[in-house]
């Protein structure tokens, strides 16, 4: 049988779907696959436009249980809630709500499929959202009013912290603050008295070059994204799956050449 590499499996929606992709010279998946290269195998299952209902349906389709030829899922990182979040509208209809959000994670975290894997589970906060650009773009695309809210989008952020905190072997990755922290140490006329980034009431500061969208990352919000994840993932590069060259088998028959 062929040598099983084991996994890094990221599960989410549009936001860890674009992770794949090239953007100003950065690709996420690519770098975290060149920090593990050989040792494990980055999966991406980044679903656009799902919620946790989408994803916990489909679960079983997208996770195989444990057996013959099945890798190990060695680590999951999930990040699910920006659709969750949406405000219900006519034009609209991703919202979870907020209670049923977290039920929702915590079903997914201890699905039988996962924890056959025993993997070590990462839950990731949704990225701070930037009402004032998605208003815009919300309005010219047809909506009556915005789709998502940023307080709103704050507390589904707030409710993945509380699942990972009430459930033993789940690590949290807080990548709001990551990006919030970034925004308003590049944002000098940020005040922090008055309203946070991007709410309808204040500015947009650093946040325009963080979410151009309003919601997605930019090639640097990635680089932060990167920077949190990575840092969870051993770097012991000798734990190779097939070993290094020196060590590696010849065939019989050219046994000789090796001096």
């Amino acid at each position: 049988m062929a040598a099983s590499y084991p996994q890094i499996v990221l599960f989410g929606d549009s936001i860890v779907q674009g992770a794949i992709d090239v953007v100003d010279g950065f690709s996420f998946q690519a770098a975290l696959q060149s920090k593990v290269n050989r040792r494990y195998d980055v999966i991406n299952r980044g679903l656009s436009g799902y919620n946790t209902s989408n994803a916990l349906a489909v679960l079983p389709q997208v996770f195989s249980p444990p057996g013959p030829g099945v890798p190990k899922i060695e680590y999951l990182f999930i990040l699910l809630g920006a659709n969750d979040a949406c405000v219900p509208l006519p034009t609209n209809h991703q919202h979870v709500p907020l209670e049923k959000y977290k039920i929702n994670l915590k079903r997914i975290i201890t699905h039988p499929t996962i924890t056959a894997h025993n993997p070590k589970i990462f839950l990731i906060t949704t990225p701070p959202l930037d009402q004032i650009r998605i208003t815009e773009l919300d309005l010219a695309s047809g909506h009556p009013s915005a789709t998502r809210h940023a307080k709103i989008s704050a507390s589904y952020s707030e409710a993945a912290r509380q699942v990972a905190a009430e459930n033993a072997g789940v690590t949290l990755v807080d990548l709001w603050k990551g990006i919030m922290d970034t925004a308003i140490e590049k944002t000098p006329s940020f005040n922090p008295n008055g309203p946070p980034l991007g709410y309808p009431d204040g500015q947009r500061g650093y946040l325009e070059h963080l979410l151009p969208d309003g919601l997605h990352l930019s090639s640097e919000s990635y680089r932060i994204f990167f920077d949190l994840v990575s840092s969870f993932i051993d770097s012991n590069d000798e734990e190779r799956v097939l070993p290094e060259w020196r060590e590696a088998p010849w065939l019989e028959e050219d046994a000789y050449l090796k001096g």
